[in-house]
């Protein structure tokens, strides 16, 4: 079992856990489709097949409860695997990276060299040396990173790893803190750290300006979100697309100004989903 973490480390600890989680969902978390029923042929009065066509008809249901529950299922193993590659890797990196804060991050100009991102190649060297090899073999045995792994692999999946954690406990409040959120505003989960997104992208900004979208009031717009639903959001479209026709919750749930079906569901089997993954209390 684990060693708990120490109470000065914990809310790092669950910054790097949400930090974990998003590449992890977004590898292995696609939300499971409901079959679609066949459409149902036309009989003549009378033919032999007529009865059998409503008895197939039956086990559609049966197959979308099952699809549901096995979904509800990976939801729940894909938490306990999260927690437990966090307690994995967390408590192997240095006690200071384990303790940085904007504030001791800006008095420190030594842990500035060392942790200014994007990281240079002799500090992501360093980190990495501290993955221990049962997390290595874990992200193989869930296909996230390849079998008999090398240095460039386990690079490019934890490098960005890190360096979204560190960012994330760099970082300075920020301005908008004030309209924080008490829960993701697309899946409703409030026990992971919230990120704030921009409802209409700073690199769409100048477009929206010249093309007169949105007045400037509405430019600087958030909504507060999971890692694992921001990073979503930004798979659901491109940056123009999501200021033009996503530019609030509302319309994120909703398929967009055009109320795009497939993107409507898409959203919403992503959002229930997601909302099944948790952590198990510490």
């Amino acid at each position: 079992m684990a060693e708990p973490i120490p109470a000065g480390e914990q809310s790092s600890y669950e910054t790097f856990r949400d930090c974990l989680s998003e590449p992890v969902l977004k590898a292995l978390a696609a939300p499971t489709e409901k079959p679609k029923p066949k459409k149902k042929r036309h009989v003549k009065k009378g033919s032999k097949s007529g009865k059998s066509e409503v008895v197939k008809q039956e086990p559609v249901q049966a197959n979308i409860e099952r699809s549901e529950e096995a979904a509800g299922t990976d939801a729940e193993d894909l938490g306990e695997f999260i927690e437990y590659l966090s307690t994995l890797i967390f408590p192997s990196l240095p006690p200071e990276l384990r303790t940085l804060t904007h504030s001791i991050f800006k008095d420190s100009p030594n842990l500035q060299d060392l942790y200014t991102t994007p990281l240079s190649a002799s500090t992501y060297t360093t980190l990495l040396q501290h993955i221990p090899p049962s997390a290595i073999d874990s992200l193989e045995s869930y296909g996230l990173l390849p079998p008999m792994s090398d240095t460039i692999d386990q690079h490019n999946l934890l490098t960005p790893l890190l360096t979204t954690y560190i960012s994330a406990v760099t970082a300075p409040p920020p301005v908008w803190s004030s309209t924080r959120a008490t829960a993701c505003e697309l899946c409703s989960r409030d026990w992971v750290p919230l990120t704030y997104h921009h409802l209409i992208p700073k690199a769409a900004h100048a477009r929206v300006r010249k093309r007169g979208w949105h007045t400037e009031d509405k430019l600087n717009s958030v909504a507060w979100l999971c890692r694992a639903c921001h990073s979503f959001v930004h798979r659901l479209a491109g940056n123009e697309e999501l200021a033009k026709s996503f530019y609030t919750v509302e319309l994120i749930q909703a398929g967009g100004v055009e109320e795009d079906v497939e993107k409507r569901e898409s959203v919403e089997g992503w959002v229930k989903w997601v909302g099944g993954v948790r952590w198990r209390s510490r």
